[in-house]
């Protein structure tokens, strides 16, 4: 206590008007949101597929905040204040702001307060105070600069130097009437050099050749009075040596201040003289301007400022100014501190830490975010104890470090305070010389026990600064940079305050966080005490919290250590926490193995899954190191839990779907929706199953093949064991009387479509790499094969669905089509097929709104085929018919067509014109048509297939051209190829038969053979055949020579081995005429043999059915042509 009031006597002293320096506050941030709160995880039962795949759910709710790199603005989501080291999260430096306290009664009452003494003590202090003897004053002037002076040589400039000292109250030469006409000012006379003492008056250097000099020299002066003496400053432009050597010997004549004073009278003499001299007295110095500043009105805290330059007389002319730093300061107290020798440097900390203390306390509400803020009697006191005891900059910022940061270390101060007192530091430590010994040892003490207490934080990191809380990261960022501005001092230091680079200790003090939070955790969650079956679920929970952490680690952490300190933190924390969890993992699987569960299973299965996980999030670091990881291998003894597993798997999605069809009312979801709810529950159960495949994403190619594969079948089978339920529960529901659309068949319908795609999605979501060079993108074959059979099982099903969809609409179908057809001829045909019109626009209304888009052109293209086979069974009830009966089907076929169409909307084109519609438009045009017209079809359609399937019946070679000199046609059945195979020994008989058609344009004319060529495929005949035709019969429509290809057989039927038809029109010599006479003329052709088209059986049949003589002789004369082929040639 006594130490403490001879601080404040000490203080009560210099209680004066002062600047006082504070930093600035800034307001702080705003508070993000709360965290959201975590399901809990709970154990499944098997047998319940409910809750299976609720527990699925939460296994897959961990992978959305795995995907990819984490990002900080998703790791942060508190800004509440950190657990135990919270701070005020604001920036910088604060700015410096001045606060001035002139009432000695409040400096008084606070310094009662400070050091917390009665009322009486606070009297005899004060008594004790005024009773002492007054202290030692001392000016300390440091000439800095000048600016803007007179130039005084030739050469545009001056050589300035400096003359100062202090002008005692009794020796100033001054007469009261010159006062205005001249002022005083020193002056040298002498050519005789001797040393400069520097005892009463000092002169600066020489600055050559400049109008702005500097100097930046320090000067000390002892005052006798302060309240009469005062400073003088001279400025003279230097010209030679003499007078400045003379001036320094009659320094060495003064003794006294009474010498002083004579000194001073003699110097105004000569300056009088001098002012009288002739130009031949050149030697003397010039005068540049003088300062003359009363000490009294220099403030304890010292003056910083450009000070005008006087003339010395009214005469002079003198122009610039001069930058000055004053500061009074005392050099002996009456104090027991001062008697025993204690520095003022001391006696600053002392006090400091005392204020700092109180001013702590006064912060109760928020004294963890207060940052060295204080009262305006705080600032004052100690700026006036600094200014009077001398204390540099660079001291007052290395005693305000080393009270704050130990205070720090007791009652917690804002870091970016801390970080601020530290980069003043530091800037004054770039401008100013070295600390004395005692100091730099202290400033090192505090260092060490600052970077120790930073280092006993970062060993709990995860407890003092949560990654989750964006002001416990931000004051984790301050402490790191105070850290490091630690670092940036160990070099200038001669006694080193680190016996290791700081960079070590931080790493070390890592790794042993990490390892401490570890085992806490593993005794908490999975303490090694209990049985594995016990340990599992913990073991599970330490994974995730470990991936959650590392997480952290590489999105908050590591760019704050690596960005401040160059400490890898990310990969120190990643190595050492993944080789933890995996020994933990490995003698956990060693044990369990042989006692495997379902319930062990599902749990090994769950803790491979973030262990998997974990690895993938390392590869996907950039720039990581090569070393491979501790989990490198650890699926292994996880394979019989995983097989185990989808075991499990594939009876619980049974259960689940069955579970779902049973309580499926067969209704749309809702009124988005068109399927029920048991396929939106087995679209989920798919996609799970595909979603946890890629998070197992199991390692060993071979190994992900047998799994894949058997996870693949059993999703087919399970997608084919739903639309058999399905089927089963729409059976067993009675259908409304005269209902044509069921509503529940277009359920089931949408239900399957569903399915098919989300199990196609998923199964193509469960490829693997085949062997070592396979790729991934790729389906590979096994499952390509599963999802291609499941593909085809799926469309069958539809299609039945929806064969049993339409066929309830079959019977209205035919009922409307034998309207039309049994309509008179008087009915317009518009009004004959509107009734099925209207039939069909409501059923397709009703089946737009209850299907989807692929099941609604499923339905249509079933009804398309339904309603083109009932328009041929009506044609083909019908015979000797009007052509308007067929020009009326032939109506409704087009708006039937622009129907389905719907201008793009519906079916197109394409499908719509091919297969049975092409069979019935060829029926309709060959009902219109004559007979004759009929038979020309007939050889047309022969006609138009010579480009179709080539080279697959063999090729046949002829020459035809017309011999116009003798009126006949000459054929040559040249040579075949490639015949078919007909006989048992894999060769032919083939012989050709030649004939000419239509037989209206040719009546008179004859079919002819080659003959037969055993045992070959490739027959050479050579044979030349002529029919003696006009060229005008040639010319006509459809005219051409029909090549029919047998194989004889000697003891059955001839068989046939292929056709070929060849038109008349481009022949040689019916084109055009023929040169040459009686000359072979054509190239040989290639034909192709074809079978017998639908279009040609369809003119055939047209024709049998017609009764009239020509036709009936047409079919005659073809049956009798076939037996001709059948008979030996």
């Amino acid at each position: 206590m006594s130490t403490l009031l001879e601080i404040k006597s000490s203080v009560l002293r210099q209680v004066q008007v002062c600047p006082s320096f504070r930093r600035k506050t800034e307001p702080e941030p705003e508070s993000t949101s709360a965290d959201p709160p975590e399901p809990e995880m709970g154990a499944w039962k098997p047998g319940d597929g409910m809750e299976f795949f609720a527990h699925m759910r939460l296994i897959l709710k961990k992978e959305e905040g795995r995907q990819g790199l984490p990002c900080p603005e998703v790791l942060l989501r508190s800004g509440s204040p950190a657990p135990a080291e919270p701070v005020d999260p604001n920036r910088g430096l604060r700015a410096l702001t001045q606060e001035e306290v002139d009432d000695e009664e409040i400096l008084l009452g606070y310094l009662q307060q400070v050091f917390g003494t009665s009322p009486e003590e606070h009297t005899e202090a004060i008594k004790h105070v005024k009773k002492a003897k007054a202290p030692t004053y001392t000016l300390k002037v440091s000439v800095m600069r000048a600016k803007n002076l007179l130039a005084k040589d030739p050469n545009g400039f001056s050589d300035p130097y400096c003359m100062l000292g202090i002008l005692p109250a009794s020796g100033t030469p001054r007469e009261q009437s010159r006062q205005k006409e001249q002022r005083f000012t020193f002056r040298k006379g002498s050519k005789h050099s001797s040393p400069l003492p520097a005892k009463c008056i000092r002169v600066t250097e020489v600055k050559s050749s400049t109008l702005n000099p500097v100097w930046k020299e320090h000067f000390l002066f002892e005052i006798e009075d302060v309240n009469t003496d005062q400073l003088h400053l001279d400025i003279w432009d230097h010209d030679d040596d003499v007078s400045l050597a003379e001036a320094c010997r009659k320094l060495n004549e003064v003794i006294g201040l009474k010498g002083m004073s004579r000194y001073f009278k003699q110097i105004v003499k000569s300056a009088r003289a001098n002012g009288t001299a002739g130009p031949t007295d050149d030697h003397t110095d010039d005068f540049l301007g003088c300062l003359n500043i009363p000490v009294r009105e220099v403030p304890v805290a010292g003056a910083d400022r450009w000070f005008k330059l006087e003339p010395r007389s009214s005469a002079s002319r003198v122009q610039g100014d001069c930058h000055l730093v004053l500061k009074l300061i005392t050099t002996q107290r009456d104090t027991v501190m001062s008697q025993r020798g204690r520095s003022g440097f001391l006696s600053y900390l002392l006090l400091l830490s005392r204020i700092l203390q109180f001013e702590h306390q006064a912060e109760e509400s928020n004294s963890s975010s207060w940052h060295g803020e204080f009262s305006g009697p705080g600032s004052t006191i100690l700026c006036l104890h600094g200014a009077q005891s001398n204390l540099s900059p660079l001291q007052l910022a290395v005693l305000h470090w080393q009270v704050s940061s130990r205070h720090h270390q007791t009652c917690t101060l804002d870091y970016g305070y801390l970080l601020g007192l530290l980069e003043d530091m530091q800037a004054h430590w770039e401008e100013a010389a070295s600390l004395p010994q005692e100091q730099e040892e202290s400033l090192a003490d505090s260092f060490s026990a600052f970077s120790e207490y930073g280092l006993q934080l970062l060993c709990q990191l995860r407890d003092y600064f949560p990654a989750t809380n964006s002001t416990a990261v931000y004051h984790l960022e301050l402490l790191l940079k105070c850290l490091d501005k630690l670092q940036l001092f160990q070099p200038s230091f001669e006694i080193c305050p680190f016996e290791t680079e700081l960079n070590m200790d931080i790493a070390a003090a890592l790794k042993r966080g990490n390892r401490e939070w570890y085992n806490r955790l593993l005794n908490t969650k999975s303490p090694r005490e209990q049985s594995g079956p016990q340990r599992l679920p913990g073991l599970v929970e330490l994974a995730d919290i470990i991936y959650e952490d590392l997480q952290a680690c590489y999105g908050i952490y590591a760019s704050l250590f690596h960005g401040i300190l160059k400490v890898d933190f990310f990969t120190l924390t990643f190595r050492q926490l993944e080789r933890l969890l995996a020994e933990e993992a490995w003698v956990l699987t060693e044990e369990l193995n042989p006692k495997m569960t379902l319930q062990v299973a599902s749990g090994l299965f769950e803790l491979y899954l973030t262990l998997a996980d974990t690895q993938r999030f390392w590869s996907c670091i950039p720039g990581r190191d090569g070393r491979s990881l501790a989990l490198a291998g650890i699926h292994t003894p996880f394979l019989p839990a995983v097989k185990i597993w989808l075991q499990v798997l594939r009876d619980q999605v049974k259960w689940r779907l069955q579970g779902a069809v049973d309580v499926d009312t067969m209704e749309p979801v809702d009124a988005s929706s068109k399927h029920s709810s048991s396929a939106a529950t087995a679209s989920l159960c798919f996609s799970h199953i595909q979603e946890l495949w890629v998070r197992l994403a199991w390692p060993d190619p071979a190994q992900a093949q047998g799994l894949g594969t058997q996870l693949s079948q059993d999703m087919c089978g399970a997608a084919l064991f739903y639309t058999e339920l399905l089927r089963k529960k729409v059976d067993t529901q009675p259908g409304a009387v005269g209902e044509a659309v069921s509503e529940p068949l277009c359920v089931v319908l949408n239900n399957v479509e569903l399915v098919r795609r989300a199990s196609g999605q998923a199964l193509r979501g469960l490829a693997w790499p085949e062997g070592v060079g396979g790729v991934e993108a790729t389906l590979p074959r096994p499952l390509l094969s599963c999802t291609h059979a499941l593909e085809e099982d799926l469309q069958h099903e539809a299609h039945t669905v929806t064969a049993h969809l339409t066929s309830k609409m079959v019977a209205d179908i035919r009922k409307y089509v034998q309207h039309i057809s049994l309509s008179p001829d008087s009915i317009q045909n518009d009004e004959a097929v509107a009734p099925l019109m209207k039939y069909l626009d409501e059923k397709l209304a009703l089946l737009n709104a209850s299907l989807v888009k692929e099941n609604l052109g499923r339905v249509l293209e079933a009804l398309w085929e339904l309603l083109l086979q009932a328009i041929l069974q009506a044609l083909g009830g019908n015979s000797d018919v009007s052509a308007d009966f067929y020009g009326r089907f032939h109506f409704t076929l087009e708006a039937l067509v622009s129907f389905f169409h719907a201008e793009g909307q519906g079916l197109p084109l394409e499908s719509l014109k091919d297969g049975s519609y092409k069979r019935l438009e060829e029926e309709l045009r060959l009902h219109k048509c004559s007979t004759r017209e009929c038979i020309e079809h007939f050889y047309l359609d022969k006609l138009k297939q010579r480009s179709l399937e080539q080279n697959q019946f063999g090729r046949l070679s002829v020459r035809c051209y017309y011999e116009a000199a003798e009126q006949r046609l000459a054929v040559e059945v040249l040579h075949a190829a490639d015949l078919l195979p007909l006989d048992t020994n894999g060769l032919s008989d083939p012989f050709v038969i030649v004939e000419l058609g239509p037989p209206h344009l040719f009546p008179l004319v004859r079919s002819q053979r080659t003959q037969v060529k055993a045992r070959t495929l490739h027959p050479i005949y050579d044979e030349l055949f002529h029919f003696s035709v006009s060229a005008e019969a040639c010319r006509r429509r459809g005219a051409c020579v029909l090549f029919t290809v047998m194989d004889h057989d000697w003891l059955s039927t001839n068989d046939f081995a292929g056709e070929a038809a060849l038109g008349l029109s481009g022949v040689s010599g019916i084109s055009r005429s023929q040169m040459g006479g009686g000359m072979r003329a054509g190239q040989p052709i290639t034909l192709h043999l074809r079978q017998p088209r639908a279009q040609v059986r369809s003119a055939l049949r047209m024709l049998e059915g017609r009764t009239n003589k020509e036709a009936q002789e047409f079919v005659k004369k073809l049956k009798e042509l076939e037996k001709c082929m059948e008979a030996d040639p």
